[in-house]
């Protein structure tokens, strides 16, 4: 029996385990990245552990979200981390370089290797066949460590394309489109595998967007094989020496299979507020759009931008449109200016932003007060850009473009031809100069680690009681993603090293007053519907909650990476065994939960006040059981 391209990887990486899907797992892993929103907070874990120097065939530590430097914060968190990379061995990429899925694409990602990083969004180098997955810093921090990382096995999804992409139809497409069938939580569980002729159409950054995306479908990673399009991107980047010819067996067996028919799609758009919520373009004509934002670590490559100012040529942007551009690199943008293309943007009115993530994440280019913003962007979750009542949708660069002129979606029908599609250019350049690699061990060991007033050393957190009295501080719904429970933004993102003083925004988007109840109640539970969770890999949706006080959290579902964060913190994640039983209990009810008495895969009931008995489950193993005993993955290893 042949074997896919997933199970080929994780063969190769097997620590511990069957490949049985829903069994725990242990790989090696090759590669780390972090950014710098979640970098400061997992290189303090790292140092915690007090290893001498990181023990992964490459760790990458790239600054791409708090470039916004407003006040000390920031600037002093780069410090941090550009002396902790010197000290332990890290690559470093400085602020403004660029978004660190498109750098790792261009720069670092190689077929066939494991890499895990503290970004949901890492699954991009699926693009040339690097089995890559999201995870929190601290799961990061242990791989560093040299530690195996520790997953439930996946189910492998074929999908299977044919065809090839016509007319305004881009692989934006193929993921939103994917997204309409499965839907944000479809994915859970799952790596979506992508095998079957129309592979060959798509270039290796049309394979990122698509694996880019497969993050907002909840699966542990996506990924395509590594073929002649993996090789001309490699020898373009000047790493030919690194390609590996990879695919799956011809008589491979999946758990599951997709057909999706490349020629048959069309532009597509997910609309407010989740990426799931996919209508065809055609049926949003006449929407007005006061803004539009290209770039992202979804759609800022070059062959993305090479279309975008093709499409503004000697255009302009509407007068009541604002349109922002921000590259995915400086490499991609040193590309448009030796190509001449730059002046498309400017000339158009276009606002060219630094290479970062900028506006995905609601660091500046927030839309006006109720305003409608199409982006080419992978989340558009209520509140994410910054304005709450924003209505924000997700399109491709060749929409965004045409939107921007035309202050809209207006008139389809003489929106003419697409610009042909792009090739990269023969003699690329590069920016390689200016990652700043560390010194040998022997020369790092007198670095000094320079720590700003905002960096705050890590707390240790009291182990599991027999039982946890508590109450529901908090009931939400379904799909409560991890900007819900801790947003990001200018103001808030820059205190990710400072758990005491982001813990005060806790699901400040949901109930402003948590924090404070919390503090006066100084323990509680979170009850919460379907997916809860998704999202973000930031574990800060975990860690600044488990600060409050929060010991468990019971769900109708979670994300996947979420759930790791509560195990790595010490919360309790537990599943109603009757979903039903969800209306039962209101927030602020007394409960009782014996955490004594809970075991790997087992129910316990819960004594809740004024609805009695509640059974709940879990899907522990026996390994996060006693993670979750000890108070969290911190004191587990050290113990």
């Amino acid at each position: 029996m042949g074997l896919s391209l997933t199970h080929k990887i994780i063969r190769d990486h097997l620590v511990s385990g069957e490949m049985t899907p829903g069994a725990e797992i242990e790989l090696s892993i090759d590669q780390t990245l972090t950014q710098d929103a979640t970098g400061t907070m997992a290189y303090l874990q790292f140092e915690a552990m007090g290893v001498d120097r990181v023990r992964t065939e490459l760790s990458v530590s790239y600054v791409d979200h708090n470039t916004l430097q407003v006040g000390f914060r920031n600037p002093d968190d780069h410090r941090y981390l550009q002396s902790v990379a010197k000290k332990y061995g890290i690559v470093f990429s400085p602020a403004g370089t660029g978004i660190c899925h498109q750098l790792h694409l261009e720069h670092f990602a190689r077929p066939g290797r494991t890499l895990i990083g503290s970004d949901s969004h890492t699954p991009t180098a699926g693009g040339v066949g690097s089995l890559a997955m999201g995870a929190g810093g601290l799961s990061v921090a242990m791989a560093m460590a040299g530690k195996p990382y520790a997953i439930t096995m996946p189910k492998v999804v074929n999908v299977h394309l044919t065809g090839e992409l016509r007319g305004w139809a881009t692989p934006k497409d193929v993921i939103l489109h994917l997204l309409g069938l499965v839907t944000v939580k479809g994915g859970v569980g799952r790596v979506f595998e992508y095998t079957g002729p129309g592979v060959a159409t798509l270039s290796v950054t049309d394979r990122a967007t698509i694996c880019n995306m497969g993050a907002e479908l909840g699966a542990t990673t996506s990924i395509f094989p590594s073929d002649e399009r993996t090789f001309s991107w490699l020898d373009l980047m000047r790493r030919p020496k690194e390609f590996v010819e990879l695919g799956a067996d011809a008589d491979a067996t999946y758990d599951e299979t997709i057909e999706i028919d490349l020629s048959a799609l069309e532009p597509l758009a997910a609309c407010p507020h989740m990426p799931d919520k996919v209508k065809p373009i055609r049926e949003l004509e006449g929407l007005t759009v006061d803004q539009v934002c290209i770039g992202s670590c979804t759609n800022s490559s070059y062959t993305d931008l090479w279309s975008v100012a093709r499409i503004l040529d000697k255009e302009l942007v509407a007068e009541n449109t604002d349109l922002f551009i921000a590259p995915g690199s400086k490499l991609v943008l040193k590309m448009l200016a030796e190509a001449d293309l730059i002046g498309s943007f400017i000339d158009a009115g276009a606002r060219i932003l630094e290479c970062a993530c900028g506006p995905c994440i609601g660091v500046g280019g927030s839309p006006n007060s109720g305003g409608i913003s199409l982006r080419t962007f992978n989340r558009n979750f209520e509140g994410r850009s910054g304005t709450q009542d924003a209505q924000v949708y997700l399109v491709s660069p060749l929409v965004a473009a045409r939107a921007a002129i035309d202050g809209g979606i207006f008139d389809l029908s003489e929106w003419g031809d697409p610009p042909y599609k792009p090739d990269m250019p023969n003699n690329v350049p590069s920016i390689a100069h200016l990652f700043i690699y560390p010194p040998e061990p022997d020369d790092a060991q007198g670095v000094r680690i320079v720590r700003g007033p905002n960096i705050v050393a890590l707390e240790d957190f009291a182990p599991l009681p027999a039982t946890i009295e508590s109450s529901v501080a908090l009931k939400v719904g379904d799909n409560i993603t991890t900007d819900h429970i801790m947003p990001a933004g200018s103001t808030i993102i820059a205190l990710r090293s400072n758990v005491p003083a982001i813990s005060e925004y806790v699901f400040n988007r949901v109930d402003a007053t948590f924090p404070a109840r919390m503090r006066e109640a100084g323990t509680g539970v979170i009850l919460g519907g379907e997916n809860y969770g998704q999202g973000s890999s930031r574990e800060h949706a975990a860690l600044a909650p488990r600060h409050l006080g929060v010991r468990a959290v019971v769900a109708k579902s979670l994300a996947r990476i979420h759930r790791a964060n509560l195990v790595n913190f010490g919360i309790l994640p537990l599943l109603l065994a009757d979903k039903d039983d969800y209306e039962r209990i209101p927030q602020g009810a007394r409960l009782t939960i014996p955490a004594g008495e809970i075991v790997p895969g087992g129910e316990i009931a819960l004594t809740v006040e004024g609805a009695g008995e509640v059974r709940v489950g879990n899907d522990l193993t026996d390994k996060e059981l006693a993670i979750i005993k000890a108070g969290g993955l911190l004191n587990y290893v050290r113990a």
